[in-house]
């Protein structure tokens, strides 16, 4: 059945584009970068991501989207939990100058669960 992680980021209007897009590909990267220590192969299905280009204008200020797909919430627990790369990846945003990030939000879904 699959599981959706959703991705929302709101960079600073005075952020570098060079760094925003440096954070933006090195998040991306993830799903090659995060292997599975039983397989030691990828186990991220799909991620895809980019800048907001809405006409609608209810982005509440979010520049950025991405989604993340997982097999299953195994796969979740150990992207969020245990795997090394994203731990990392997450560990540098924690050293991001001040109003880089100005806010984040998550949503997980699984298809058709209403």
């Amino acid at each position: 059945m699959g599981l959706i992680h959703i991705l929302f980021f709101k960079f600073g209007a005075s952020a570098p584009s060079d760094i925003v897009a440096d954070i933006c590909q090195r998040l991306v990267s993830l799903q090659e970068k995060c292997v599975s220590p039983n397989t030691g192969k990828p186990y991220i299905k799909s991620f895809k991501g980019g800048k907001d280009n809405s006409p609608e204008g209810k982005q509440g200020g979010f520049t950025h989207a991405f989604v993340c797909e997982f097999e299953n919430d195994a796969d979740r627990y150990y992207y969020l939990n245990r795997d090394p790369a994203h731990l990392a990846f997450v560990d540098s945003l924690s050293t991001a100058p001040p109003g880089l990030i100005e806010d984040l939000k998550v949503l997980d879904f699984a298809p058709g669960i209403f």
